[in-house]
């Protein structure tokens, strides 16, 4: 069962209380089925309650659940065959950043994305999903082939953000990243977009250069993480709960602001209770796509991506 967070202890209380009439009623052996089905509805209209009203600091933590569907899993729920793709051809290769060619419905794609890890070890092994400059130089290898055979991208950010170490940083961050940005703004393919957990800063943002961005209904996306914010504007990062609400970095509000370009809901809860439920909705969304991109041209889909960012930030004087 997925790891509870604070917000959902009412909810957690309820099932608890299920659990216990469950074992009264074997153990005695009585009838508590309407008993228990009165919990159950209060336990569901509970939950109901509570989603539809989270904060943003609650969708934030919802956001980084260690539960949450990563970048491989869905690429194997998604995909019927998928080759996966190491190295960046000039440093080494970066578990922090996953990508290859995949075959969705017998379309064949690349996709590329952030990878985390679910616990300590593998955290540590993928760097908490902050990619070095050989990540990033990875994933625009693989853009380039995709551009080169003229197959769709698609990219699923994930990501606190791009790894801020020393290393990192003499291995030239900064370049990579800005390299990232400028390429994939002249890419003749469509490039599509899913933040599918935490999308963080330049790190993210090095593969969201694209056509189409869509957010899981309990994704964030934005310039820096709210701990972040928080030290630099209040001094405290425990006021991190204020900066929340201030950066507007929720799905819905990064549409109002009209950087995303729609929202894909998750089941009761979160994706990470149910993975192959938003894999099926991401594949349809996915396959939707690609297939009005069919008949545009690579003019079509460069000047379509230019002006999508060229709108962004608009203001009145």
């Amino acid at each position: 069962m997925p790891k509870s967070l604070d917000f959902e202890k009412p909810i957690i209380d309820l099932h608890l209380k299920i659990q216990q009439l469950k074992n009264l009623a074997h153990a005695e052996n009585l009838n508590l089925d309407d008993e228990i089905q009165q919990i159950l509805n209060r336990a569901s209209l509970l939950k109901k309650e509570i989603y539809a009203s989270l904060s943003p600091s609650q969708i934030i933590q919802i956001a980084r659940h260690p539960n949450r569907p990563d970048t491989l899993s869905l690429i194997r729920l998604i995909s019927d065959s998928f080759t996966q793709f190491h190295g960046d051809r000039l440093f080494k290769d970066d578990p922090s950043i996953v990508g290859g060619l995949a075959s969705i419905s017998g379309t064949y794609a690349m996709l590329i994305g952030h990878q985390k890890g679910h616990d300590t070890k593998e955290n540590i092994y993928r760097n908490f999903g902050m990619p070095h400059p050989e990540g990033y130089r990875k994933a625009l290898r693989l853009m380039h082939m995709a551009n080169k055979f003229s197959l769709p991208i698609v990219t699923f950010i994930d990501t606190p953000g791009a790894y801020p170490g020393i290393e990192a940083e003499e291995r030239g961050q900064a370049e990579a990243i800005a390299r990232n940005l400028k390429e994939m703004a002249g890419l003749d393919v469509p490039v599509l977009t899913y933040v599918i957990g935490e999308g963080g800063s330049g790190g993210a943002l090095a593969i969201g250069v694209c056509n189409q961005l869509m957010m899981l209904e309990y994704a964030v996306y934005s310039v820096i993480s709210p701990e972040g914010c928080a030290s630099i504007l209040f001094r405290d990062a425990k006021l991190s709960d204020r900066a929340a609400k201030a950066m507007k970095m929720t799905a819905k509000d990064i549409c109002d602001l009209g950087v995303a370009d729609g929202i894909i809901p998750e089941p009761p809860g979160g994706a990470h209770h149910d993975w192959e439920w938003i894999a099926s909705s991401i594949k349809e969304n996915i396959l939707a796509h690609l297939n009005v991109y069919k008949t545009k041209t690579p003019q079509e889909v460069r000047n379509e991506r230019y002006q999508k960012f060229r709108k962004m930030g608009s203001f009145k004087e």
